[in-house]
């Protein structure tokens, strides 16, 4: 990956004065509660969140937090250990951290914020059983960078992305048309904590309880039609791709589950829905059953079983769900939300540019 000051950077006092004042709506310095709705108000409360945030952090540190809304790395998200732009949580101070995960929240729901620093926690636990192999001197619950993408034509569209291994939130704000927060990925190593102090922690307990109690409700035919392979693919199909191509609907259809099934499916598509804030999850599932509930499609692969690797898939017109766990001897989860039409904005963020001038 290349050095992260290659780029053109906001790197002055001046240019940092810029961005305070325009590349992110002019709306105070008082840090607000969560936004909960799509206003211009909620809206401006996020990036006065974000400016609270960029005022606690000295110019080397805004150098490497701040980026042009159209740099390649706003697009560009991996869940994999290796090297990331941003400013990291070991560059900030406490003051900074919590300014930091304050900021978190406005694109996170308080589960969401929650699994994040889970995620983290998790990290220098698989540090710790991992020891001094190859892998475990990878791990570091410091490496998890922040990074703000704003634009130089007005205050909209700007957005940010908080990374690093099994953790990607990219979120971007589109003022009246709210926030979109897809990508969305978290992923669970170890997913049950073999030993120590937090032996039996299941962080993604409920992806895995709710999927397997949906599929265990299905009657034999509906089984044989869920089950798209009898091994799992080894990971998420979609991995880390900036735009999610073109699949073909396999599985159950939610159409021809019964009233009890759907309810289940419900459940567990609003159990990733909701790590978003209310007001993105809100519109995300708005979006789905607009689009038709029951062309959602429930597809699984592998054993029917927990602790034995299995894989499933949420897929709709609109939004995709992808859940693994394969690696490690069915110990290792990966998870994802994918918005199918508004990843990093999409077509929300075309039909914006078409209808706003923005200043080259």
């Amino acid at each position: 990956m290349a050095e992260p000051g290659i780029y053109t950077r906001f790197r002055s006092a001046g240019l940092f004065a810029a961005v305070l004042a325009v590349g992110l709506p002019n709306c105070g310095a008082q840090a607000p509660a969560r936004a909960q709705g799509a206003s211009v108000a909620d809206t401006s409360a996020l990036a006065a969140t974000a400016r609270t945030f960029l005022s606690t952090l000295n110019d080397r540190q805004r150098a490497d937090a701040l980026f042009p809304f159209d740099h390649p790395e706003r697009t560009r998200w991996v869940y994999v250990p290796e090297r990331r732009t941003g400013i990291p949580l070991q560059a900030m101070d406490a003051g900074q951290r919590a300014a930091a995960f304050e900021f978190l929240g406005t694109g996170l729901s308080e589960r969401g914020t929650g699994l994040a620093r889970g995620v983290i926690e998790l990290e220098g636990i698989l540090r710790d059983l991992e020891g001094g192999s190859p892998w475990g001197l990878q791990r570091d619950p410091e490496l998890y960078h922040l990074s703000l993408f704003t634009g130089p034509g007005g205050p909209y569209p700007w957005g940010w992305s908080f990374e690093g291994h099994h953790l990607s939130v990219n979120v971007t704000d589109l003022g009246p048309h709210g926030q979109i927060v897809a990508p969305l990925f978290m992923g669970a190593a170890p997913a049950r904590v073999p030993s120590g102090p937090r032996q039996g922690t299941r962080l993604l307990a409920a992806e895995e309880d709710l999927a397997f109690e949906l599929l265990h409700m299905l009657d034999p035919a509906q089984t044989a039609r869920a089950t798209i392979a009898a091994q799992t693919f080894g990971e998420i199909l979609t991995r880390s791709v900036p735009v999610v191509g073109p699949m073909a609907f396999a599985g159950l259809p939610a159409a021809d589950m019964t009233a009890a099934q759907q309810r289940q499916l419900r459940r567990l598509l609003e159990l990733y829905a909701g790590r978003m804030a209310d007001s993105a999850a809100s519109r995300q599932l708005q979006r789905i059953e607009q689009a038709g509930f029951e062309r959602l499609h429930f597809a699984w692969a592998g054993a029917h079983q927990p602790r034995e690797p299995h894989y499933y898939r949420i897929h709709g017109p609109t939004v995709l769900v992808e859940y693994d766990n394969t690696q490690d001897n069915a110990n290792h989860i990966h998870t994802v939300w994918r918005d199918l039409e508004n990843d990093f904005g999409g077509d929300l963020l075309r039909r914006h540019y078409a209808r706003q001038p923005h200043r080259e």
